[in-house]
């Protein structure tokens, strides 16, 4: 289970005991430099976490963590949520932390809010030199666990009105990046009020997150 081997790396950085104190694990926001707004949809992953512990059974804090990418608090979260509609800036620091993290066992979601799909790319290019941005094709097992999703990605706002794209970055066979793309799935994640989408639309945003987290949690 990729989560133990994520484990057995948090050890070498806090202590054992502070670690497990905590009942739930936590999700976490990345944080990073440029100028994007990495703080947009602040009522998302509440609303995700609630929704996964309701349908997955899973016992996630809802009160996510904010974290710096080259942070080696990093290392407490098992999930990275990551999005934003601009600039991303990764230092050297920044860099071999996320990837030390990624190689490690964990997960890093990003999420086109609209906007930062060519910052991004330079950003993770510098995280994995040596790996590229794949598409995933539609009977990926991240379409497939609680909920199917058989066209692959849910299409939530219009933004360019392009097909939604799930792409992914594997290392030695693990997918350790999930990026969605012109879907703007964290929209969906939001409190009705934000954006007025319909019930239909944000429940499909959220099975689709929730297949994610399991995807993170549970592997294949």
């Amino acid at each position: 289970m990729r989560m133990r081997k994520l484990y057995l790396v948090l050890l070498a950085f806090i202590c054992l005991s502070a670690f497990q104190s905590e009942p739930t694990h936590k999700f976490g926001l990345l944080k990073y430099s440029g100028g994007g707004d990495w703080y947009s949809n602040p009522t998302a992953l509440p609303n995700l976490a609630k929704f996964c512990n309701s349908q997955l059974g899973t016992d996630i804090d809802i009160n996510y963590g904010t974290v710096e990418v080259g942070s080696l608090e990093i290392f407490n979260y098992p999930f990275i949520h990551m999005t934003g509609h601009g600039n991303v800036v990764f230092s050297d620091a920044d860099a071999e932390n996320l990837r030390n993290y990624l190689i490690a066992g964990g997960f890093l979601h990003i999420d086109d809010n609209y906007g930062m799909d060519p910052f991004v790319r330079v950003s993770m290019k510098k995280v994995f030199p040596e790996l590229e941005f794949i598409e995933l094709p539609f009977d990926h097992p991240i379409y497939h666990q609680k909920f199917d999703f058989n066209t692959g990605l849910p299409k939530i706002h219009k933004h360019d009105d392009k097909s939604p794209q799930g792409f992914g970055m594997i290392w030695e066979g693990r997918l350790i990046c999930f990026y969605s793309y012109e879907s703007d799935l964290g929209d969906g994640w939001e409190d009705w009020e934000v954006h007025k989408d319909p019930e239909e639309i944000r429940l499909k945003a959220l099975r689709m997150g929730a297949n994610i987290v399991q995807f993170a949690f549970e592997g294949e």
